[in-house]
């Protein structure tokens, strides 16, 4: 790639700084970039038009890529939500620690407030930092109580404002949470969650399923909510319950807010989208807008969200020093417990673009995401081929405002500022990938190894390959970019090398090689 430096000298960000290490003294923060991280949830490699999609256009999402640096061979931690939100933001793996899989709706915060986090380490730097959407990430100390200020949340990891989906969309409980306090709850009406036994009197899927517009299966049959039954059982707080089709644009104009409010200071936003998750339930303004039924829509509406983010950095002209990031937390999934067509209408077009999997599995389409940056005061628009990970945002932006890390923080996060800019087309050499039970593979250089594994090797449920064989699986990823043929009969010094790396990394963190 032709590119201008990222950095004209390395005092541009570092020269007013006196602080080296985590302490208690702010470095000044003037001619940081701000941040907008844009999350979207189960987006697929090849899911929008810019990655290659014909059947859906994402102008949006688009222009970043025109404007930005698109990446082809950039990575999640996790083929699941909960553990990649977790990496991506304490720039550690999750399969190091227990209780990182797939969170319920009524978890507890699962990042220790103890510990160094993306937010924390930006609001060290000056930055104003706000988490708007989907959290999944637990929330309280044991099973939180809905009624009461819900502590500890975002705020005790470095957020100075959060506006939260608590889970997911088909999880209880369906309300808005705003810096500690469920948003438009009545007293009177106090909220009860239960995922091992029904409460209350609210219609269940099972025994109403005149009443839902949406069909789901057993999983997702629990207590209906706006004409949708979810997984879980809530009782009370029907003032504050949510509106799928609103969602979106409650949302979005939280975030615009957010910008508003900071727009005088560096600020960091953690826009995390609730599409293209089930429920998939579009506003009606998007329905139709594709032929592939509510899952093509969703992809149309979360477009819609990534321009209204561009618009207001325009209109408060704070595009040109604002890195603007687009991702995705994992690999797509058609069938996800609602009937909502998404497999009888997808056709043609291909989720996961040229990549095997996707959702839920270890082969490439779980975790090989849609990675865009814009930041036009730096960077040159092009396309990169650097190994990078969501991970490794922590050490990047830590080293970009001048800071050291701690060995004993962000053990996995690694400083690829340059590639993430497009400085340079190197980065990582090697990535870990988790599927769902902590099933792990190694992205080394070219190569792709998935270790030897019991378990079914397609997910009939979720109609996925799972990449679970008995024996060891190696793929050319450059050269075999859908994992077709495995080489690793042909190649087992690559293979050991591969494996005893995986071994080394599970007893040490990526930082301490």
């Amino acid at each position: 790639m032709n590119r201008r430096h990222f950095l004209k000298s390395a005092s541009l960000f570092t020269a007013s700084m006196t602080c080296t290490t985590f302490c208690a003294k702010k470095p000044k923060s003037a001619g940081f970039p701000n941040i907008v991280l844009i999350y979207a949830d189960d987006l697929g490699y090849g899911d929008i038009s810019c990655y290659g999609a014909t059947r859906i256009e994402t102008p949006n999402i688009d222009r970043l890529a025109d404007e930005g640096v698109k990446f082809t061979e950039a990575y999640s931690t996790a083929a699941t939500c909960t553990p990649s939100r977790y990496s991506l933001l304490t720039g550690e793996y999750a399969w190091r620690r227990k209780g990182t899989g797939i969170a319920p709706g009524d978890a507890s915060l699962i990042i220790s407030t103890d510990r160094l986090t993306l937010p924390k380490m930006l609001s060290n730097a000056g930055y104003r930092c706000g988490v708007v959407g989907k959290w999944h990430l637990g929330l309280g100390k044991g099973k939180p109580d809905w009624n009461e200020k819900i502590v500890p949340g975002p705020a005790e990891i470095g957020f100075h404002y959060g506006f939260l989906i608590p889970a997911t969309g088909d999880r209880v409980p369906c309300v808005y949470v705003e810096n500690q306090e469920v948003v438009g709850l009545d007293s009177a009406d106090p909220i009860e969650v239960s995922f091992a036994e029904p409460v209350g009197d609210d219609p269940t899927g099972v025994d109403f399923r005149e009443k839902l517009k949406v069909g789901a299966d057993r999983q997702h049959s629990d207590t209906i909510v706006n004409g949708i039954s979810r997984i879980g059982y809530m009782k009370g707080g029907h003032a504050a319950r949510w509106v799928d089709e609103d969602m979106a644009d409650v949302i979005t104009g939280k975030a615009v807010n957010f910008i508003n409010e900071n727009k005088d200071i560096p600020f960091f936003l953690y826009f995390a989208l609730h599409d293209i998750h089930v429920p998939r339930v579009p506003h009606p303004r998007f329905v139709g807008k594709t032929d592939m039924g509510p899952r093509g829509d969703v992809i149309v509406q979360a477009d819609w969200c990534v321009g209204e983010i561009l618009k207001k950095l325009d209109e408060n002209g704070l595009a040109e020093n604002t890195i603007v990031i687009f991702s995705s937390d994992n690999g797509p999934v058609l069938n996800d417990g609602y009937k909502d067509q998404a497999v009888e209408r997808v056709g043609d077009h291909k989720p996961g673009g040229p990549l095997r999997g996707g959702k839920y599995s270890s082969f490439e389409a779980g975790t090989r995401m849609p990675f865009i940056l814009r930041w036009p005061e730096r960077v040159e628009p092009g396309e990169s081929a650097a190994l990078v990970s969501q991970v490794d945002l922590l050490a990047s932006f830590a080293a970009m405002t001048g800071q050291q890390l701690p060995l004993t923080e962000a053990p996995d996060s690694m400083d690829i500022l340059t590639a993430l800019t497009g400085e340079f087309d190197k980065g990582r050499d090697h990535l870990v990938q988790e599927a769902p039970g902590v099933f792990l593979s190694l992205r080394m250089n070219q190569w792709k190894y998935i270790e030897p594994s019991e378990g079914a090797p397609y997910n009939a449920t979720k109609d996925i390959e799972t990449g679970r064989e008995k024996q060891p699986q190696l793929y050319d990823v450059v050269q075999d970019v859908g994992e077709t043929n495995n080489l690793a009969k042909q190649n087992p010094e690559i293979v050991k090398k591969a494996q005893q790396l995986l071994d080394k990394l599970r007893k040490t963190g990526d930082r301490l090689l």
